[in-house]
């Protein structure tokens, strides 16, 4: 593997993650002439929905965008031994979840920073047909004062122009709406919403919203509601604007470009 690469201008480095099927490593790339990271997949043994469902889902939609705060995929390939190489761009502050943990609650204004960034990244997606549906703190990469949204493995393509609800559970089940946990037709940009909220909640609390060790008590907590501690002294608009992200009933949740117009966003 490390001959191929090298083969192809890339020296690998240091593993800086690992899932469920892949490793990412860092390396310095010699066309690009600064270092990138490589998800490294291989395909042996893997179930055959992974293989012929999501992974090629993924190449697809990963191909096709392009924004500031999405992680940029620069090339695809793929190794005799069944093992595809993703080079991406290199996000060098680790993810949302660590950097929580290190700072603790944010200030609203660097809060509001980088969920606008998050949002933006949503918008584009869903104004381009695709769904990312495993919004968390882990996919969501820091690089200097930008945000970029990574890890599209159970992100899906829309049907043109008209309205598909879904049936599939995907994503990590403390960031997942209460309409896919109970297995209910659902509209997937409402799911990504519901996630958002759950990261802007991470983001001004440092914590999550609901516990998923049990989920019929998680979808109970869900049912009444989010509630912020009062010594952090979140404002009203803020409050307000977690209320409507992790509203439990999906019609009455906003879609992303409702999202966009909240008064917390464009009157800070």
């Amino acid at each position: 593997m490390e001959r191929f690469l090298l083969a192809h201008g890339y020296q690998l480095g240091r593993t800086i993650g690992e899932g469920m099927y892949s490793k990412v490593k860092e390396a310095f790339s010699q066309k690009h002439r600064k270092k990138v990271a490589i998800k490294i997949i291989d395909k042996k043994g893997r179930p055959e929905e992974f293989i012929h469902k999501f992974l090629p889902r993924e190449l697809q939609i990963i191909t096709r965008l392009e924004h500031r705060n999405i992680i940029r995929t620069h090339e695809v390939l793929e190794w005799a031994e069944g093992k595809l190489c993703m080079v991406m761009e290199l996000a060098e502050d680790g993810d949302l979840f660590d950097y929580l943990v290190r700072e603790g609650p944010l200030p609203e204004p660097r809060a509001r920073a980088l969920f606008l960034q998050l949002v933006e990244a949503i918008r584009y997606c869903h104004e381009r047909g695709v769904v990312h549906r495993d919004l968390k703190c882990e996919n969501t990469l820091l690089h200097g004062p930008t945000l970029k949204l990574t890890d599209f493995g159970f992100a899906k393509l829309l049907p043109w122009q008209r309205q598909e609800l879904s049936w599939t559970f995907c994503g990590s089940t403390a960031y997942t709406a209460p309409e896919v946990l109970q297995g209910l037709p659902h509209d997937s940009r409402k799911g990504d919403v519901w996630s958002a909220g759950v990261i802007l909640y991470a983001l001004l609390c440092a914590r999550l919203p609901f516990n998923d060790a049990d989920i019929p008590r998680m979808l109970h907590q869900q049912q009444k509601g989010v509630s912020v501690p009062a010594r952090l002294g979140i404002s009203k608009e803020g409050q307000n604007l977690l209320r409507m992200l992790l509203e439990p009933d999906m019609v009455r949740r906003p879609f992303i470009e409702a999202v966009r117009r909240h008064p917390w966003l464009t009157n800070p």
